[in-house]
């Protein structure tokens, strides 16, 4: 699970007789990620396809050119079908000329429908204005202008205008007509003034006069036009009804054909043979050897050149070596095409795929990389219920999880149902131990007993010790967490050898695991906080361990286990390590965000339920909320149902504390609305803030230790059925 599934170099090797029985086979199987021929070998050129695949493409064009045309997406598919290239050529050619038809009425319609559009927007400044139409134009001794500009600053200019005798201007709402006479060019008279001038629109297919009735005339054209393009849209749905199903198949089909009609592109062909080489996984090799077999038999040469090593992500299995170079010989006597690193097969178990998708993030993990798809499985969840714990949020998170896993066809939101819940049921089992539904505490004593939950988030003043108790957990898991990526980072190392591995990687764990262990010893306990070592440690205040500090020849010796880290930190790095070496400081403190995001999410649903319920705090720090309506408040008192005041003080009375008959049921409905929408918000936060701060560690703490990756994707030639069914 922590390496990619180990993969095979293989060569196929045959008579160009049988190359299309080969490529049939291997495309069926859909095993073998073919490498591309660059070229290289003398006497060996690239494969020319086959006969009929400049004409599949073509269709294939067109059938997706058809689907984008009406709209078509993968859940229009109807159920499978086979079909033949007679049906094929004859439905799809009566197919391209009706949607071709209505595609050019749609566009045509959509044309007349703009230009109708243009028309009312030029006629909308002369409708403003309110005069007819008829007498803006026609004029022997008249200049008109009709435009959108100040009035004031267009008489200022008129009145100022050489040749101008007289002058008429109207306006309303920004718009102004101008008359002048004599005739003139009253664009240069207005130089000075800021006018922008419109075009008297065309009456002459109108029977308007007024702009009034030009406008009313072109929108009952827009609307006739509108209703024509309504038909056509109906009878493009009622195409993409029918015909969907057959394009998608359709297009399946094409592909299929082109795939294999152009994978001789990929092989080094000579007049009589060719050579195709890929990658296929290691186990699978005997499975793809025996199909070859039966499709070709003895007229090719199957031969499995290398097996490539996780060390450096190259093969290094025994194979034929050409004695003057050294380079690997391929089946004809040249050199590999296909070597570099192969592609990868990322080999986890069901339960822990879908965080492969986070992952892939960042990117795949190189062949020969440790993939920390397991240990994000493990530890993200974890964290996340950590934080959140609570059973309530948990059920939520849960089903939506379940919803995006069954719900939705696409990986990526599948991948992330599976996250959502796996994180979801962490959540509830931590809930479980803090025992606390929806920020409650009743769940606690219902499975715990009088007792109540074995933990606590620490909120209220009676169990402080628990927040200190989780900010010092928060740092252990920060060591073990960075601890398991250095571990990682030093086996992906041994490539580089054995002294670069242990001094990148282990002088970090020593030198971490030594400053860390030391901080919980009892050297020099005096300046360490009484909180971590000591006889009131929170060890002992929240689970009576006798735990007060590790021995101080335990500190000791750690201080010799990091001094040794640093000396090989400073061989491996050189001086900037010094400054580096802050980092086993900073980066395990980076993890104290875990009980951050804890305290404020529980804080948050604390709100929440005291702005519903109300709280009080008991002498000894404990805070309780108001459940019921036996309790009332009276003068800041919190009274029982015999009117007894209960010790403690109150924090908030709440909007259900001591309300009756008609405003019972208003505060019982306000206090729904609250608690809903309260703990609606506290769960989209939970993912935005647990979730984000999570995978943050993850990301930039862990991955940040060893990951590069950057793998190359698996490709097998092949095709995933899903409309088609096999001819």
């Amino acid at each position: 699970m922590l390496r990619p599934k180990r993969m095979s170099r293989i060569s196929v090797t045959g008579s160009k007789q049988v190359m299309d029985d080969v490529i049939e086979a291997v495309h069926e199987l859909h095993l073998l990620h073919i490498t591309d021929y660059d070229g290289a070998w003398e006497g060996f050129d690239p494969g020319d396809p086959v006969e009929g695949a400049e004409e599949a493409a073509e269709k294939l064009v067109t059938v997706r050119a058809l689907e984008s045309t009406l709209g078509i997406d993968r859940d229009d598919a109807g159920p499978t079908r086979t079909i033949d290239d007679e049906k094929l050529e004859e439905e799809l050619s009566e197919i391209r000329n009706a949607v071709n038809e209505l595609d050019d009425r749609r566009s045509e319609l959509r044309t007349e429908l703009r230009r109708v559009d243009e028309r009312i927007d030029a006629a909308t400044p002369f409708a403003e204005l309110g005069i007819d139409l008829d007498l803006l134009s026609g004029y022997d001794s008249l200049s008109v202008a009709v435009g959108e500009g100040d009035e004031s600053a267009i008489r200022d200019a008129l009145e100022n205008a050489d040749g101008v005798d007289a002058y008429e201007t109207f306006s309303e709402g920004g718009y102004v007509a101008a008359f002048v006479a004599p005739v003139v060019d009253i664009e240069e008279a207005l130089v000075g003034a800021a006018f922008t001038r419109y075009e008297v629109p065309d009456l002459e297919e109108s029977e308007a006069t007024s702009p009034q009735g030009y406008i009313e005339q072109l929108r009952h054209e827009r609307q006739r036009l509108e209703m024509k393009l309504e038909d056509v849209e109906g009878d493009i749905q009622r195409r993409r009804h029918d015909d969907a199903g057959f394009l998608l198949a359709a297009e399946e089909k094409l592909s299929i054909e082109v795939q294999k009609l152009e994978a001789p592109l990929t092989f080094a062909t000579t007049k009589n043979a060719f050579i195709a080489e890929g990658w296929v996984p290691t186990d699978r090799f005997d499975d793809l050897e025996a199909a070859l077999r039966d499709a070709a038999g003895e007229s090719i040469e199957v031969e499995e050149l290398e097996r490539a090593a996780y060390d450096d992500g190259h093969a290094h299995e025994p194979e034929a070596v050409d004695e003057e170079d050294g380079q690997p010989v391929a089946a004809d006597g040249g050199h590999a095409m296909s070597g570099g690193a192969p592609p990868v097969i990322q080999d986890n178990n069901k339960a822990s795929k879908p965080f492969e998708m986070l992952v892939g993030v960042i990117n795949r993990p190189r062949y020969n990389e440790l993939d920390p798809t397991l240990v994000l499985f493990l530890t993200f969840p974890a964290f996340f219920g950590f934080m959140i714990g609570d059973v309530g949020y948990g059920i939520l998170y849960c089903a939506i999880g379940y919803v995006l896993l069954t719900k939705f066809d696409s990986p990526g939101f599948r991948s992330l149902g599976g996250v959502a819940l796996w994180s979801g049921v962490f959540t509830i089992f931590f809930g479980v131990l803090y025992g606390e539904f929806f920020g409650l505490h009743e769940l606690g004593y219902m499975i715990f007993g009088e007792g109540g939950s074995p933990m606590e988030k620490g909120l209220s003043p009676a169990n402080i010790a628990f927040a200190q108790l989780w900010l010092v957990v928060s740092l252990l898991l920060g060591i073990v967490h960075l601890t398991i990526g250095h571990v990682f980072g030093f086996f992906d190392d041994l490539s580089h050898g054995i002294v670069d591995a242990v001094t990148e990687n282990l002088s970090w764990v020593f030198l971490m695991v030594g400053v860390w262990t030391w901080v919980f010893s009892t050297h020099t306990a005096s300046a360490k906080p009484e909180f971590l070592i000591g006889e009131e440690n929170i060890f002992r205040e929240t689970y009576g361990l006798a735990f007060t500090g590790l021995p101080e020849v335990v500190g000791l010796a750690a201080l010799g286990l990091a001094a040794l880290g640093f000396v090989l930190l400073l061989v491996g790095e050189g001086g900037i390590g010094l400054l580096e070496s802050l980092n086993v400081l900073v980066n395990v403190l980076s993890y104290t965000r875990i009980a951050a995001v804890l305290l404020a999410k529980a804080g948050m649903a604390f709100v929440v339920n005291l702005l519903v319920f109300g709280a009080y705090e008991t002498p000894d720090g404990g805070v309780y909320f108001l459940y019921n309506n036996d309790y009332t408040v009276s003068n800041g008192e919190v009274l029982d149902s015999a009117g007894e005041p209960l010790a403690g003080e109150l924090m908030f009375a709440g909007l259900l504390t001591g309300a009756e008959g008609a405003a019972f049921i208003v505060a019982l409905l306000a206090g729904a609305v609250i608690f809903v929408i309260g703990h609606i918000l506290v769960l989209i936060l939970g993912i935005t803030s647990a979730g984000l701060q999570g995978i943050r560690l993850e990301y930039v703490e862990f991955f940040n230790k060893f990951y590069q990756g950057g793998g190359k994707p698996y490709q097998p030639f092949g095709y995933d059925r899903q409309f088609t069914a096999e001819e």
